[in-house]
């Protein structure tokens, strides 16, 4: 039963974007969510499903060319409304040419020993926006409960197969979302205090 896990990532996967994308389309509260996360994301994703077609996992490749269509519609809807993070660009642009480096010489071994620190790079700025920002009141608990379902996923997958690179990108995920899930209840009890949109780039 353990091979349709990756249908099971994929239902959470695929629309798991989704509620932060409604929600910052209908408050335009930008206070806590990073671009950078977005962008490294859809960055990310796209690389992934790469490495799952070559590695012959299809049903893998759902969640992240969901993620990586969603991720990216995110980041281009924080650009507008002026929360890009100007000083990450250039180490951004970096990381996916090591991305494309990493595939174009060590293949699949060499995309997917890159992609095991992926997870790491891609939501650490999530992470140090959310706890940095006074009311991070833009991020949506919807989605990082989805990422929790699908990383989750993802590690019992990697465990069953014994694939380092899905091991990583599960445990890194599942710190991640009870960290942003627990920042999101934290900063719900705390009263207003007339800075709720300051923002802390990244």
């Amino acid at each position: 039963m353990l091979d349709f896990l990756p249908i099971l990532a994929a239902c959470f996967g695929i629309p798991q974007y989704l509620p932060q994308l409604l929600k910052l389309r209908g408050t335009d509260d930008t206070a806590g969510v990073s671009w950078s996360w977005a962008t490294l994301t859809s960055a990310n994703n796209a690389a992934w499903f790469a490495y799952f077609m070559a590695s012959g996992y299809w049903t893998a490749s759902l969640p992240s060319t969901g993620a990586a269509i969603l991720a990216g519609t995110l980041s281009v809807m924080l650009v507008r409304r002026g929360a890009v993070n100007r000083r990450a660009i250039v180490w951004i642009c970096g990381w996916v040419g090591l991305l494309v480096l990493a595939a174009a010489v060590g293949g699949r071994i060499g995309l997917g020993t890159l992609l095991a620190a992926a997870s790491i790079v891609q939501v650490t700025p999530s992470v140090w926006t959310a706890y940095r920002t006074a009311r991070p009141t833009g991020i949506s608990q919807g989605t990082w409960a989805l990422v929790f379902g699908e990383l989750s996923c993802w590690f019992v997958f990697g465990l069953w197969k014994t694939d380092p690179r899905l091991i990583t990108l599960g445990a890194t995920g599942i710190l991640a979302s009870l960290l942003m899930l627990a920042r999101i209840r934290s900063a719900t009890r705390l009263p207003s205090t007339g800075i709720d949109r300051v923002n802390a780039p990244a």
